[in-house]
């Protein structure tokens, strides 16, 4: 089910007033994934798009996120905008981007972003910084007068969120919040307490 317009333009305004406040890194979203079986993990990713389809980022399908959405394609994430004083949650379900948008999000990569994602094998273990810059400098020459390829083992996802939360920090605690719900296919919007 495709995100309301309504939504869309609010986390674009909620993203624009953290930018402009000077937050860091606004498109930092903490995403939260389960192996299914109980275990929940989290870290930080970057988000890359945002359209009627949802949120989307770009990693590793080898690294633990990428297992675990493997086997329960079910996210939550979070952006925390200190600086304007603004929160966003999403919760709901995942699914890979087309080829073809991985292939183009990928070009535009710099280059040396591109020979790390071939280079890292995200999550595994890994015996010293010099055996992963070793590959990396060997990946430089296979790669040399060339373009380098998308691995097949990066790409896209696109979070399709059934809930969006916006928080406002307000004084005294006394927060603005507004849950958006997708409820049998339509979408509704309810103030909750601080």
């Amino acid at each position: 089910m495709a995100l309301p317009r309504e939504i869309i333009e609010e986390f674009n305004r909620a993203f624009k007033k953290a930018r402009v406040a000077g937050e860091p890194e606004p498109t930092a979203m903490v995403l939260a994934t389960s192996d299914g079986e109980g275990l929940v993990t989290s870290r930080t990713v970057l988000l890359k798009a945002l359209d009627e389809d949802g949120f989307v980022f770009f990693t590793n399908t080898r690294s633990l996120k990428g297992r675990q959405l493997a086997v329960c394609p079910r996210a939550s994430a979070t952006f925390l905008w200190k600086a304007s004083g603004c929160q966003v949650q999403l919760v709901g379900s995942v699914r890979l981007v087309s080829d073809e948008a991985a292939d183009a999000y990928f070009s535009t990569r710099d280059r040396s972003s591109q020979i790390g994602a071939w280079a890292s094998d995200q999550s595994a273990p890994l015996d010293s910084r010099e055996t992963l810059l070793h590959r990396a400098r060997e990946l430089e020459r296979e790669f040399d007068g060339r373009e380098v390829p998308r691995p097949p083992h990066w790409t896209g996802y696109v979070l399709e969120p059934e809930q969006v939360e916006f928080w406002w920090q307000r004084e005294f605690r006394l927060h603005d919040r507004f849950l958006y719900r997708l409820e049998e296919g339509i979408w509704t919007r309810q103030r909750l307490n601080p």
